[in-house]
């Protein structure tokens, strides 16, 4: 259970965790403490553990939601020139003042979040923050180095054009979102080419600043002596103002769609089949987390027990369930020899009404059930990495410890009545959203019965955006 006791500007909490094959929570995973410093900063801090390790999770609300469209990719290559030179440090320099550390660093943008992370022996405590101190306070952005990182990232969007199974994800997201939807901007070589590095201290000042921030600290240390390192460290930013989310409504279709990006030396095909997902805070996520494990959520799911196991269509089939500040997509993912395109579409589709149609039964949920209960503790609370994620994403989603404190409880209050509702609720076979990546000339005929409105982009088009143009 989560205990909390106020005093002055601090809440001290205790997060209970889950023991493996318990009905009940029944271990302390980690004692923690939250606090605001001067630029009203939110820290929490969890310490605990065997390990003599501390890993450190600085969130800024933002990331590539608050990318402008026609510069999209701005809050990845923004995280990235983090390191490209901070304080008095070079890139080069940081990259051996964090080798010389032992320690690990991260800094990348998400959907929503803009990330720097950083993993050290618990004794470098004061060197590994002066770093990342730098990094989030004091980045210089060189010029050179700039040019030289932007460079990079169109070479590599270039390249994401090369190979079917990274243009498809490229592709879909403009084509299922569209251009007016925050999670609908995909950066490309025209996004890319636009971005200055004026733009990347902009997006720095904007969005790095103490109400727009959270930072998680987990590992072994002793909180009174980290508590002042971290306000050291957060001490230059400025309190500023905390970024305001953008309202978007979930993804509407009145009607299938599909889009088809012709790679025509592709052997393969790739495919997406898309419907309207589910944002982080729906309160069915227990529930669907349950389906979509059985559907098309681990080995010996529906879908790859059809398409791969039984057979031999491919060598994997997903369904993934996007969770975000907004509502995502829900989508089955796979691919199949060209010949094979329209074989392997049918049976995804027919395994979707299966779902539909004739449910789940009680065995199988037990069976689900077991599994996400035995693999949850070591998959997200066993490490002091996976603690700050935990403890991150509930601050920044505003939820609060019962989400990993009852989890046990919610999955055994789950009913097949309840789940095989959830199924049927949420995965629709009206109006699903196609997007291949393959050889047009090949598979167009043999695809064209799964929506009356579809479209043929050339895999080297300009500009993603085209995607979303219908």
């Amino acid at each position: 259970m989560l205990r909390r006791e106020v005093t002055n500007n601090e809440t001290l909490c205790t997060y209970s965790g889950i023991g493996r094959g318990r009905e009940r929570p029944d271990r302390e995973i980690a004692a923690g403490q939250k606090f605001t410093p001067a630029n009203d900063a939110v820290v929490l801090m969890a310490a605990g553990g065997d390990v003599p390790l501390v890993d450190v999770r600085i969130i800024a609300r933002g990331g590539a939601e608050s990318d402008p469209s026609a510069k999209a990719g701005l809050a990845t290559l923004t995280a990235g020139a983090l390191r490209r030179g901070a304080g008095n440090r070079t890139a080069a320099q940081i990259e051996e003042a964090v080798d010389s550390l032992g320690a690990r660093l991260f800094a990348y943008a998400g959907p929503q979040t803009i990330e720097v992370s950083l993993q050290f022996i618990a004794k470098d405590a004061a060197q590994a923050l002066d770093i990342l101190g730098d990094l989030i306070a004091r980045p210089t952005f060189p010029p050179d180095e700039i040019k030289k990182q932007l460079a990079q990232a169109i070479d590599g969007a270039r390249s994401v054009r090369d190979n079917p199974g990274s243009a498809i994800g490229a592709f879909f997201t403009p084509f299922f979102f569209g251009a007016n939807h925050p999670y609908g901007h995909r950066e490309d070589e025209t996004t890319l080419a636009a971005i200055s590095r004026d733009d990347l201290v902009a997006c720095h000042k904007r969005l790095f600043t103490g109400r727009n921030m959270i930072v998680a600290v987990a590992g072994q240390f002793d909180a009174a002596a980290m508590k002042p390192l971290l306000s050291k460290m957060l001490a230059p930013l400025p309190a500023g103002e905390p970024y305001q989310w953008t309202k978007a409504a979930a993804p509407h279709f009145s009607e299938p769609r599909l889009l088809l990006v012709d790679m025509s030396n592709a052997t393969q095909t790739y495919f997406d089949i898309a419907m309207p997902g589910v944002d982080h805070n729906n309160p069915d996520r227990v529930a669907l987390r349950l389906i979509n494990t059985l559907f098309g959520g681990r080995f010996t799911s529906m879908l790859n027990e059809a398409l791969r196991v039984s057979s031999g269509l491919t060598y994997g089939a997903a369904s993934r369930m996007e969770l975000d500040r907004l509502p995502g997509a829900t989508y089955i993912s796979s691919y199949t020899k060209t010949e094979t395109t329209e074989q392997a579409i049918d049976m995804a589709l027919d395994v979707l009404r299966q779902l539909r149609t004739k449910g789940i039964d009680a065995e199988m949920l037990a069976s689900v059930k077991a599994y996400i209960k035995g693999e949850f503790p070591t998959q997200e609370l066993e490490t002091s990495q996976q603690l700050v994620r935990v403890i991150g994403d509930l601050e920044l989603y505003d939820l609060n410890a019962d989400e990993i404190n009852q989890f046990y409880q919610r999955i055994d209050a789950v009913t097949l009545e309840q789940a095989n509702a959830v199924a049927k609720k949420y995965y629709t076979d009206a109006n699903l959203q196609f997007c291949l990546v393959g050889p047009a000339a090949k598979i167009k005929p043999a695809v064209a019965k799964y929506a009356q409105r579809q479209k043929v982009l050339d895999v080297k088009v300009p500009s993603l955006a085209t995607a979303a143009q219908w």
